[in-house]
């Protein structure tokens, strides 16, 4: 896998490379803050309202490392909120590139030798159920990754309707977290908003209905974390406590809060998140009306520098060249 331009951001590095069919990909490689700083969970104990998230010393990647990998040549989606459309359309990263792509953000930092948590997030470029090579790659990196770098893959997905073989990728992956990897792995969904009529329009129609989502993960029982519920918040999506619990048990599913970032496509369509990154305000009441519904609630805030420099969700460099 050739680089073609590693970028330094502020919390690490978004790496362009040329994968197996001649076109680019990109991956993230980067630290965190730490919970105690963007996270606030009741359940975990973490019960400090986040009014703005400072860019200052991150965690040791011994502590803890995100990978993050494109599953796609770009993305066929073209959700409402989102730049890597932009790429070009959803083609399937193969094997290789999907291992490469880890291996080299571990080369990154030959002197980091072991890590807490390695997460491997399948969530740059594209809609990872559109690609079976993730479970095969997981399982590779599994049984090859040096085990002092203690993986955690999570991937997140909007659940696209058109994908016939959805339900076969979402159980085969779950068999995955709760048996192979003992509950060490992550499946994100994202909702965003209870009402139907909102979600259509965000994802042009192509994500399934909370009914068909149901009938995808009927027989799941999570080991480990629970299944996420992601909402990234506009002013005028609905969170709606009462239709969740119609389809989603507080015993597999906990729910994460996040303002929606600041894409170049959100600017465009006027989508955003008031006062996202400096105020608590717009996310108190929905995070106590999940909580009082049973729901454990994890409200995450990323730095405005993580947002400038393209790190955040919806985001891709690539779009623009490199």
């Amino acid at each position: 896998m050739k680089i073609i331009k590693n970028i330094p951001v502020p919390t690490g590095n978004i790496v362009i490379v040329e994968g197996e069919k001649k076109k680019l990909l990109e991956f993230l490689s980067i630290g965190d803050y730490g919970k105690e700083k963007n996270l606030k969970a009741d359940f975990l104990g973490l019960k400090k309202e986040i009014n703005g998230v400072p860019h200052g010393e991150l965690l040791p990647l011994e502590k803890k490392w995100v990978i993050t990998i494109s599953t796609q040549y770009g993305c066929s989606i073209n959700c409402t909120f989102c730049d890597v459309p932009k790429v070009g359309p959803g083609i399937n990263a193969t094997f290789d590139d999907l291992i490469r792509q880890v291996l080299e953000g571990i080369k990154l930092h030959p002197e980091v030798k072991h890590s807490e948590r390695l997460n491997i997030h399948f969530a740059r470029m594209g809609e990872p159920t559109f690609n079976p090579n993730i479970l095969d790659a997981t399982k590779w990196l599994k049984t090859h990754i040096d085990p002092e770098y203690r993986i955690h893959p999570v991937i997140s997905t909007m659940m696209p309707r058109r994908n016939e073989w959805l339900k076969t990728f979402i159980h085969t992956w779950m068999r995955i977290k709760n048996r192979l990897l003992q509950g060490n792995a992550g499946l994100q969904l994202s909702i965003n908003s209870t009402n139907e009529a909102q979600r259509k329009e965000m994802f042009r129609n192509n994500a399934c209905s909370f009914e068909e989502i149901k009938n995808v993960m009927e027989g799941i029982i999570p080991n480990g974390r629970k299944i996420t519920l992601n909402f990234a918040l506009h002013r005028s999506y609905e969170v709606n406590p009462l239709i969740l619990l119609k389809y989603f048990n507080p015993q597999d599913y906990l729910i994460k809060i996040t303002p929606i970032h600041n894409t170049d496509t959100c600017v465009k369509n006027k989508l955003e998140t008031p006062n996202g990154y400096d105020y608590y305000d717009i996310y108190r009441q929905p995070e106590q009306d999940l909580k009082n519904a049973g729901y454990d609630v994890i409200v995450f805030i990323p730095s405005k520098e993580e947002d400038e420099s393209k790190i955040t969700c919806g985001n891709a460099v690539l779009k623009g060249g490199c």
